[in-house]
């Protein structure tokens, strides 16, 4: 029986090792993913609603707050257009060359752009709180494992002294 509980306490702290392990690499991955996007969304330059002077002080929209404002803003304007895109064509295909077809198209696509920033940014964030509770769980199965392997060596050592 005690040496079941020996193997059930190195079990226990193989599983604590490898969820630390998991567990930092959500949060290494997560990080790394954050800052992809960010750096990403910092590239394409994206001032619209952004102040005058938060302009000419080289800000751009790079925190999902920013991209989720902004994307609501764009949709508001788009839909001043055409409230769908069947809407705006009607029977019609689109034309490249129809100013309001290829404003509503580009409206369309940026609006997708900053709400793909805004779902990235969420990933990344889930991700990284899975991480940081895979590191707290194998802490604590570490400790539970510790406990363990103490408990069995002294009930072992009171067996055979």
């Amino acid at each position: 029986m005690i040496r079941i509980s020996q193997y059930l306490a190195v079990m226990v702290l193989v599983l604590a090792a490898v969820s630390v392990a998991l567990g930092a690499t959500f949060i290494y991955q997560g990080i790394e993913k954050e800052t992809w996007v960010r750096e990403a969304m910092r590239v394409e330059k994206i001032t619209l609603g952004l102040p005058e002077n938060a302009v000419e002080a080289g800000e751009v929209i790079d925190s999902p707050e920013e991209a989720q404002a902004i994307a609501d803003m764009i949709r508001e304007h788009r839909r001043a257009i055409a409230p769908s895109y069947q809407e705006l064509l009607g029977e019609d295909r689109f034309d490249p060359t129809n100013p309001k077809q290829l404003t509503y198209a580009q409206a369309l696509n940026m609006e997708n752009y900053l709400y793909l920033a805004v779902l990235g940014f969420g990933v990344t964030t889930v991700v990284i709180a899975v991480g940081a509770f895979m590191v707290i769980v194998g802490i604590s199965l570490g400790a539970v494992g510790v406990t363990l392997l103490k408990l069995t060596r002294r009930i072992s050592q009171r067996r055979f002294s």
